[in-house]
């Protein structure tokens, strides 16, 4: 998938014409019909099969629909669930970006933008559910998976539930993050793919129970981990690439400790400071050719990688100081580079300045809870993002850095703020 580039100046940015707010559509069932029908060869070639819970008390009422964010899939798999179901669909704003954008308005889509306080879209979802009568899906991760276990989500999300009254419904997809991992630069694998799909609360139990125990309730529900089930159901993935990219979610040495010196290659990981190498095995497992294998586990080694982060974050040691190229979108016609600039994050949050001078945009550590951070964005790079609901700033670094990184110290430095403001 490819977003639309414009090359522009700051100045000419500036002028465009800003994002404006519109009503979301009810989806009419020949469009929907006919992204059924494009959804086909993905479901056949997953041999997709999804099992029930509890949505025999949910039956035809439109309710909020809370799907893990594996890969690109993901909607396919929602269609292949919940068609002939009519679906108001909530999108990033990059995702509805030019020509494909207005089709998927008329889907029944609708944009915000990524880890930004957004009131307008809690307008947008109850208009789908009440006046639409559709039932609204959402991704509550907003993200995708990096190390296949759910992403961080903001919380208190059953104040939402409370507020819209209807059913809540989760979907859990099996073996999705495995086809097509963010890390592996869209390298598309042969593996079977299922969803489990259950009513956590119905409209009654949602109005019965706290705040607490919606989340309580969501919260288990993502409790998943993509290669623990890959490792414990024994499901081989021998492909030659498996390991393709893998140094983006994996980007620390824990044997040398140096970062940003890693390289996935093949079925190999290898870090180029201490040469040590570690394969990855066709269950999803890793092994040190020679010496202890520090940690087979994949989200294990990203844990501790956030251990280590988070320990910077206390010492006042962390710091990303890098050189980028700045996108700006200020609306659905695409992105416009607008050249080069710099980008800091330090425990006082993020600064981004470049056009010369006239760009000096800062980002506080409680902005958001987490970090729009993706590898291999639209094709063109791995991408940090920031910004507020009219600018969004996306910065392809220039040194080698990982945004995964980024995202681990923007969510622990949160937790620490949030912490301390409490106290």
């Amino acid at each position: 998938m490819k977003i639309n580039i414009k090359e522009m100046s700051y100045e000419e940015v500036l002028k465009l014409p800003r994002l404006q707010h519109k009503t979301p559509l009810k989806p009419p069932l020949w469009l929907a019909t006919i992204v059924r029908l494009a959804c086909i060869p993905t479901l056949l070639q997953t041999k997709f099969t999804y099992t029930t819970e509890r949505m025999d008390l949910v039956k035809d009422q439109p309710c909020l629909i809370l799907m893990n964010h594996s890969s690109f899939t993901d909607m396919k798999l929602a269609f292949g669930i919940f068609y002939p179901q009519k679906l108001g669909i909530v999108t990033s704003v990059d995702a509805m970006s030019g020509f494909l954008g207005k089709l998927m308005r008329i889907l029944g889509c609708t944009p915000t933008h990524k880890y930004v306080a957004d009131m307008s879209l809690i307008k947008d979802i109850n208009y789908m559910l009440k006046e639409n009568k559709t039932s609204v899906l959402m991704y509550p991760e907003a993200g995708y998976s990096f190390d296949g276990c759910a992403t961080t989500m903001p919380k208190k999300l059953g104040i939402l539930m409370k507020r819209l009254g209807v059913p809540v419904v989760t979907v859990i997809t099996q073996g999705a993050f495995h086809r097509d991992p963010l890390y592996n630069m869209l390298q598309i694998r042969d593996v079977k793919v299922s969803a489990h799909v259950k009513c956590i609360a119905t409209a009654e139990e949602v109005k019965e129970k706290s705040v607490s125990e919606l989340d309580a309730l969501l919260e288990e529900s993502f409790s998943f981990d993509s290669f623990a089930w890959q490792r414990d159901n024994k499901i081989s993935i021998d492909v030659p690439f498996r390991a393709d990219g893998l140094h983006r979610i994996l980007y620390k040495c824990p044997h040398c400790g140096k970062e940003n010196q890693m390289e996935g290659k093949g079925i190999h990981l290898t870090c180029h400071s201490c040469n040590k190498k570690w394969t990855m095995n066709e269950y999803g497992q890793l092994s040190a050719d020679d010496g202890i294998t520090e940690y087979p586990h994949i989200p294990d080694w990203y844990k501790w990688q956030r251990e280590c982060v988070r320990k910077e974050l206390e010492d006042g040691t962390y710091m990303l100081d890098t050189d980028v190229d700045i996108a700006i979108q200020v609306n659905l016609d695409g992105v416009c580079k607008i050249g080069t600039g710099h980008l800091t994050h330090t425990n006082e949050g993020f600064r981004l300045t470049g056009a010369e001078g006239k760009l000096d945009y800062t980002q506080p550590p409680t902005f958001s809870h987490t970090l729009y951070s993706d590898y291999y964005w639209y094709e063109i790079g791995d991408v940090i993002g920031i910004g507020d609901n009219e600018f969004s700033y996306f910065c392809f670094p220039k040194k080698n850095i990982s945004v995964s990184k980024a995202r681990l110290a923007t969510e622990e430095l949160y937790k620490m703020k949030k912490k301390r403001r409490a106290e």
